[in-house]
Parts: C-alpha cells; structure tokens; sequence
C-alpha cells in the first residue's frame, strides 16, 4: 500500500501561531465494517451517509516552541479540560507523526464540542477525530500553500483513519465508501473517496433520525468489538457478505430500488449486532426500546406503505432511515409514536450531509 504519498514535504512556509476550526460530520454506515487489522485496516469494504446535524467542531491552537522531542496538547472537550480523553489522541498523534512530523513543532490547545451525546452511538470518534485532521491539514496547508484541496481531503482521510477508522468516512459527502472494492472506482483501504457514481433522485437529502434510546456510554466499546471478531467463527463469511452488499447497494443506489434498500440496510444492522452477540465474549448492545422502535417501523411501514426504515451503529440508538418525501408523516409518527421509546424522549432530525466546513 502507498502510504509514502501521504508523508510531509519540506516546509516552505514558516508560522510560529495559528488557530484553525473545523466543523465535521459523523456519518452512518448503510453496509458495515466490523473487524480490522493493524495500522487500522478494514477487513471489508463499507459506504455510508454523512450526516449534516450530527457534528464535531473543533478548535486547534498552535504555537511554535523551542524544543521538537515530544508532541505537547492540551485537550478540552465542551469547555472542560479532559484528560480521559487524551490517551486516543496521544495515540493517534503517535500513529500519524511519520506524515505530519511538524506537531513536534508546536503547542496544540485542542478545543472541541459536539452537537450530540458523546459515546452513544452516533461516531463521535468519527467527527472528533476527522475534526482533528482537518485542522492539521489545515496547518500542513500554510505550512505548504501548494497542496490542492484534493490532496487536503484525501490525506485528512488517511489520518483520519489511522485514529479511527470511520472517521475516514466523515470528510466528504454525501455517500462515501471505505475500503477496496473492485466495483467501486478509486477506492481504498487507505481512505474514503466520495461514491464515485451518480445516485437515483430518490436517495438524495435522505432523512435520518437519531432515537436516542441510551445516551449513556457503551458497556463495550467499538474497540473491543473489533478485537474480539478476529477469532470470530462467522468473520470470514461476514467480510465476504458485507463486500457483496456493497456491491448490491451501489446499484440500488444508482436504480432507484428503495425496497432493495430497505431489505438490505435493516439486514445489515442485525448482522453488526448478530456479530457482536455471537463473538467470544458476548455482549449486546441493543435495549428493550430498540427492539420495541424497530417492530414499531415495521408495523408502520407494512400498515401505510411507507419507505421508513432502520439501521444500527454500535450502540441501542437507533437511525431511522426514510426518503425527503415522507418526512412530514414520518416525523409526526416518530414524534407522536417512537418518542416514547427515547431516553427523555430525545431525537436529532438529521439528513443527509456534504462532509467537513470551515468554520
């Protein structure tokens, strides 16, 4: 794999302090990935849709100091210095300091919030860590004024990745594949590219609402669930199912077939978690009201042939899928049936997004 591509080039520029903000989005994976291999690499290809609502804006501040032995942050999430948090950081700058070795350079006061509850669910890894890169890419950018934006996006993806690896999903949009698959022109398991074909009319400013069952944090973390699918004894089935679904999505989303899509969206959502409840160790990150949400989609869906639909990331909450045209009726079903079923009856309306802004 060619990772030299993505290593530093000389510094033509000097800046002893800037300050850069980003906004970026997390997305939801319509196929899934689940299991990994070392620096962070997907065992199966995946595509999801950034989402618009659902963010991370972050804030970094650098400043130029005297010595370049170790790289010096400070991170505050929502206004509060947090140091629980500064491990996954501390190894993700570890992982990427071979292609961006100037964070030696400086003081990094990494400053960052989300508009969603973190560790519930909704990738905050994703738009946290997808965050981060763009503000160093923003600095690598002034360092070296002759990087394309192109070229910005596609290694903000790469160290994206290397921290986790659905943030590499988070720096484009609308739909983005992750992963090599054959049919899908320039894709990599190095980074996410944009779905590269053009996409039924039916499929565009999709609706994605975010039922927040549980807002707590997960009992088991996506790490783990990661680790435990290596001794799996369904993850080389799994991997090749997954790769065949993105082969079947991608001309689902090119067709106009939104009862394939449903079919095979709420498929994959139950075999993540089907994954998970048949690993060694077990665990189940589903709730009582998940299930009680997804049988309430169904009975709507066969009641008032509906297009509503439902995935899952790793986690209770639950993403209910349905295209701009029932948005009125489905939002008065979520609000007037599904609410009941969320922590506090909380839920984000959320759509379809076009990937990081500055800010």
């Amino acid at each position: 794999m060619d990772t030299a591509q993505f290593i530093s080039k000389s510094k033509n520029n000097s800046v002893e302090k800037a300050s850069f903000t980003w906004q970026t989005p997390s997305n939801i994976a319509l196929v899934k990935y689940w299991g990994k291999s070392n620096p962070q690499i997907p065992k199966n290809a995946s595509i999801s849709f950034t989402l618009n609502n659902c963010h991370t804006i972050t804030t970094i501040d650098f400043e130029k100091k005297e010595t370049s032995e170790k790289v010096d942050f400070d991170l505050f999430f929502e206004g509060k210095q947090k140091d629980a948090f500064k491990p996954k950081i501390a190894e993700f700058f570890t992982r990427i300091q071979e292609y961006c070795p100037y964070i030696f350079d400086y003081k990094m006061t990494i400053n960052s919030e989300n508009s969603f509850p973190h560790s519930s669910g909704i990738a905050s890894s994703a738009s946290g860590l997808s965050a981060i890169a763009m503000c160093l890419m923003s600095l690598e950018s002034a360092l070296n004024p002759d990087l394309s934006a192109e070229k910005i996006n596609k290694k903000a993806s790469f160290l994206a990745r290397l921290g986790s690896g659905s943030a590499s999903r988070s720096i484009e949009g609308p739909m983005v594949v992750w992963g090599k698959h054959p049919e899908i022109e320039g894709s990599s398991d190095l980074f996410g590219v944009k779905f590269p074909y053009k996409v039924h009319s039916i499929f565009e400013n999709y609706q994605d609402a975010i039922l927040l069952v549980d807002k707590g944090e997960k009992q088991v973390s996506s790490t783990v669930g990661h680790n435990l699918m290596h001794n799996h004894p369904y993850a080389e089935s799994r991997f090749a199912q997954a790769n065949d679904n993105l082969s079947k999505i991608s001309e689902i989303l090119q067709n106009g077939d939104i009862k394939a899509f449903i079919g095979l969206v709420e498929s994959e959502a139950l075999t993540l978690h089907a994954m998970m409840m048949t690993s060694n160790p077990y665990f189940i990150l589903m709730k009582p009201n998940t299930l009680e949400i997804i049988n309430s989609i169904w009975e709507y869906r066969n009641e008032n042939d509906s297009n509503i639909c439902f995935t899952l990331d790793a986690g209770a909450n639950v993403h209910v899928l349905y295209p701009e045209n029932e948005k009125k009726a489905v939002n008065q079903f979520i609000e007037k049936e599904l609410s009941k079923y969320c922590q506090k009856n909380q839920y984000i309306y959320d759509s379809v997004g076009f990937g990081a802004s500055k800010k």
